[in-house]
């Protein structure tokens, strides 16, 4: 099923030309919960992995935080109702539906019921992107990977999480791992609700705060906004800078490659650790699909058409929870893959 941005309430360059040459494409993945197959671009579904190839492990450590313990995978699933893949890599569905089995055993599942793993632990997938759905994503000197899969470490850590990723050309998997590796625990907010992808291209525009200091004055002056008429929100009036970060610059949720969303903290340099180049905008792991502010970035009827269970924040279809709601946000080196990634958290 589509799922389509609606258009934006102005052409933001007409009012401000200057910001014509800094437009992005980015690749909105809108992803909601079903139940790919290896051979599906996906959020928490099984990987197209080569037999041959070892699968991801993080060394740690991985600490105890003193109070809780770490639920079981297992047990994770089976609160969820998340599908328990086939060596064949077809999900097989419960008996019951994830909603049913939400509401069954939300007043009586355990806190944790895992001791925090020690030593070296299976990364959980995190996404698998084809080039056939995301087109914008070729990785350098690599023309023939047409695949992305993205991994990470089922624990939080101070700053970031521990993330591993693998570029391949699909064609070249023949012999494929039927059971990969998992870990016997996870943290809350790690574990991905298996989601099939709608990608769209949109169009964004840099974050207030990465625009020169001449056009940061530009967008806060009200004045300027007036000339579009009701096509700008009032309510932005004292802030309108508020208004082109929420609404004209830069989407929410899970996406492929556009301008990054700050926060957090102010931008900061993304350079590779090798070779010192620029890094490039890889991918946004969102904790929600939109939000109060963001709210009008969400598809026409998609609060009705994907209902989510009691409890479950808006907009929250993967159930991935990065640092209390935030985002993490990937980049990678133009000049080589081998170069390690970027992990910020925004």
């Amino acid at each position: 099923m589509s799922r389509t941005t609606p258009s934006r309430p102005l052409d933001v360059t007409a009012l401000f030309p200057q910001l014509a040459p800094l437009a992005r494409t980015a690749t909105r993945l809108h992803p909601r919960p079903g139940s790919p197959s290896r051979h599906n671009s996906s959020v928490g579904g099984p990987l197209l992995w080569p037999a041959e190839e070892p699968w991801p492990h993080c060394e740690g450590p991985h600490t105890c935080d003193q109070v809780n313990a770490a639920p079981s995978l297992e047990g994770e699933r089976a609160d969820r109702g998340i599908p328990v893949q086939e060596a064949s890599g077809s999900p097989r569905t419960p008996d019951t539906s994830p909603y049913e089995a939400e509401d069954r055993m939300v007043d009586d599942r355990p806190e944790g019921d895992q001791p925090w793993p020690g030593g070296p632990i299976a990364m959980l997938p995190v996404a698998q992107l084809y080039a056939r759905d995301v087109p914008l994503l070729r990785p350098p000197g690599q023309t023939d990977a047409d695949l992305l899969q993205v991994l990470w470490c089922p624990f939080d850590y101070p700053g970031h999480l521990r993330t591993a990723l693998r570029w391949r050309s699909a064609a070249a998997v023949t012999d494929l791992l039927d059971a990969p590796p998992e870990p016997p625990t996870v943290e809350y907010g790690c574990l991905p609700q298996p989601c099939l992808l709608s990608p769209e291209e949109v169009t964004e525009y840099p974050h207030f705060m990465e625009l020169s200091k001449q056009l940061q004055q530009q967008l806060a002056d009200w004045s300027r906004w007036q000339t579009a008429g009701t096509a700008v929100d009032s309510s932005y009036a004292v802030a309108p800078e508020e208004f082109y970060m929420n609404s004209l610059s830069v989407s929410p949720g899970w996406k492929a490659g556009g301008w990054s969303r700050w926060g957090l903290t102010d931008p900061m340099p993304r350079v590779c650790s090798v070779c010192g180049t620029q890094m490039d905008p890889l991918l946004t792991i969102a904790s929600t699909e939109w939000n109060s502010g963001t709210k009008s970035w969400a598809p026409e009827g998609a609060q009705a058409r994907d209902p989510l269970p009691p409890g479950v924040p808006p907009a929250n279809y993967t159930r991935i929870v990065i640092a209390s709601g935030y985002s993490l946000q990937l980049y990678i080196c133009p000049i080589s893959t081998d170069h390690p990634q970027l992990e910020l958290i925004q």
